[in-house]
C-alpha cells in the first residue's frame, strides 16, 4: 500500500519560516500531478498549492508570494517552502496526488502552528 509522510513542520512565530516534506513510498509519484493541502482545527481540508508531473506550479490566492512548491521525482518527495508565515496558516499540512486520479490513503500530515 502507498504510504505518504510528512514532516518538517512546527511552532514557528509570524513572519518566520518552514520547509515540509512529503516522502512517498511503494509507489512513483512522477507521472502524478502532486499537492499540498491543510486542515484546520473545524475545518475542511483545502488545498494549498499544486506542482505538475512537469513542474509547473499552481497556488491558491492565500498563499501566492509566500509558499512554492517543488518536488525531486528521484527522491518521491514533494517539498513545500514556506516563508512569511501568518497566524492563519495554522493547520496540519498533508500531501496527496491530485484528481482526476483517486488519492492515495492520507498520511498523518505535519502540524505547522504559527503564534507570537
Amino acid at each position: 500500500q502507498v504510504q505518504l509522510v510528512e514532516s518538517g513542520g512546527g511552532l514557528v512565530q509570524p513572519g518566520e519560516s518552514l520547509r515540509l516534506s512529503c516522502a512517498a513510498s511503494r509507489t512513483s509519484i512522477s507521472s502524478d500531478r502532486m499537492a499540498w493541502y491543510r486542515q484546520a482545527p473545524g475545518k475542511q481540508r483545502e488545498l494549498v498549492a499544486e506542482v505538475t508531473s512537469g513542474g509547473v506550479t499552481n497556488y491558491v490566492d492565500f498563499v501566492k508570494g509566500r509558499f512554492t512548491i517543488s518536488r525531486d521525482n528521484a527522491k518521491n518527495t514533494v517539498y513545500l517552502q514556506m516563508n512569511s508565515l501568518k497566524p492563519e496558516d495554522t493547520a496540519v499540512y498533508y500531501c496527496n496526488r491530485r484528481p482526476p486520479v483517486s488519492p492515495w490513503p492520507w498520511g498523518q500530515g505535519t502540524q505547522v502552528t504559527v503564534d507570537s
